[in-house]
């Protein structure tokens, strides 16, 4: 739990002082459009792997 906490910490203390403010809000979007995707990457291996890898 505490290195969540921890990357918790990095990522609000990345934008800090960061200007202009729409930037901030367009790396928050980007940031949480990669996460999904990586998630969405890592489901689809886990399909494929758990039904024999089958095309």
């Amino acid at each position: 739990m505490g290195t969540l906490l921890h990357f918790k910490k990095l990522y609000f203390d990345a934008f800090d002082d960061c200007k202009p403010e729409i930037l901030v809000y367009l790396l928050k979007g980007y940031s949480f459009f990669c996460a999904m995707m990586l998630i969405m990457a890592f489901y689809a291996l886990m399909y494929r792997a758990f039904t024999g890898f089958d095309f």
